[in-house]
């Protein structure tokens, strides 16, 4: 049967394109429409405004959740440009908020990475009922308005400004989301990872909903996933060594970065957590799996060397060696590989290799310069080992 004959041809055809093809589909573009895909609209703005200031060495970036259901994200960075001001050499303001940028999707080395998804700004402001923003840049201050993702008119001058930034503030329509009532807690958590990953990173988080008074937490880590294994340690209440150890190497193999810190505490589990682009991998992937064979490997050379085991000893296992150490491992590449549509879980045989031979070398050097304290790890892991 035709197409014609069967009453279907060409007019049948429905094309959607920008913020209608958005607030037609949102589940495509955030995820859901429920709690996930409320958060997801935050993400999209605080993104853009982290890797403005992380482009710029580092900044702050303030997060308020208004006591009238809106969100506003602020940030200290150059300004996005203005089309009305002349400034023409990257994507203007309106086209930030009106047009999708799918390839920001994993990001690279210099970003910091919030979602699967990565479409800017403009899926906010399409799925918002009402989008406010502000752009101080050359001296100026720009406002343009939005209502469900439509420009109310062009980007206006209000009046002078003193330094860059950019403020976005948007209403999540309660039209499209189950719930506009977004989780301090779960907001809190994301924010204190990207900046416990960002070293020169401040991240803000007021709350003015609470009916008992404004509630707010500033997140900003000098030290990285140092301060990041600390703060797993201090969470958990374990006795812990003295040091943390802790490195980064640049690896042109891999084009990227690899920062590790880790820690042997009294917990008999153990306790990785593994990022890339600042992105949880929960399921791991090449550079968790490259970290415990360096440490692994690390291990065994030093105790054979020291004679910590006898050559009748077998080397110890992976799973030997690892119980007990809490560990983050964040790669930072500028084509991370993922196995999988929801990059749970990082692929790449380099990276595996780059991080493995990062950690058995810096590792190794570090249990060389502290025999005392190798000394007392290597004895707990054996003892351990010999109870099971």
């Amino acid at each position: 049967m035709s197409g014609t004959a069967g009453g279907y041809d060409a007019t049948n055809i429905t094309v959607l394109e920008g913020r209608e093809a958005i607030r037609k589909r949102p589940g495509m573009y955030v995820g859901s429409t429920g709690i996930r895909g409320l958060h997801q609209l935050l993400f999209e703005v605080i993104g853009r405004s982290v890797n403005d200031v992380l482009a710029c060495g580092g900044g702050c970036v303030d997060v308020t959740l208004t006591h009238d259901g809106g969100v506003r994200v602020t940030d200290d960075g150059p300004g996005v440009p203005v089309e009305a001001a002349g400034d023409t050499s990257s994507a203007c303001l309106e086209t930030l908020l009106t047009r999708t940028h799918p390839g920001a999707g994993p990001g690279n080395r210099h970003t910091a990475s919030w979602s699967v998804y990565g479409m800017g700004p403009c899926v906010t402001n399409a799925l918002s009922s009402r989008l406010m923003a502000e752009v101080r840049r050359g001296h100026t201050l720009w406002v343009q308005e939005y209502k469900h993702g439509a420009a109310v008119a062009p980007p206006a001058a209000t009046g002078p400004a003193t330094g860059g930034g950019t403020s976005i503030a948007f209403w999540p329509d309660a039209g499209i989301f189950d719930t506009t009532d977004y989780s301090f807690g779960v907001l809190a958590k994301r924010f204190r990872e990207v900046a416990l990953l960002n070293r020169g990173l401040s991240i803000s988080l007021t709350d003015e909903r609470p009916p008992g008074g404004v509630r707010s937490v500033q997140f900003q880590y000098p030290d990285g996933p140092r301060d990041f294994v600390a703060f797993l340690d201090a969470e958990t209440g374990a006795h812990v060594t003295p040091d943390i150890i802790a490195f980064d190497r640049d690896d042109a193999r891999m084009a990227g970065t690899v920062e590790v810190a880790l820690n042997w505490c009294g917990r008999r589990e153990e306790g990785v957590r593994s990022f890339a682009n600042s992105v949880p991998t929960p399921e791991g992937g090449t550079h968790a799996d490259g970290f415990r064979t360096g440490v692994t490997a690390a291990v065994n050379t030093h105790a054979r060397q020291r004679g910590l085991l006898t050559t009748a000893d077998p080397d110890l296992t992976t799973d030997q060696v690892s119980r007990g150490v809490t560990a983050v491992v964040s790669v930072k590449l500028d084509s991370p590989e993922y196995e999988g549509a929801t990059r749970g879980r990082l692929g790449g045989a380099t990276v595996h290799d780059c991080v493995e031979q990062a950690v058995r070398e810096h590792l190794g050097t570090w249990l060389a310069r502290h025999p005392e304290q190798a000394a007392a790890i290597i004895d707990r892991i054996v003892q351990e080992a010999s109870r099971n």
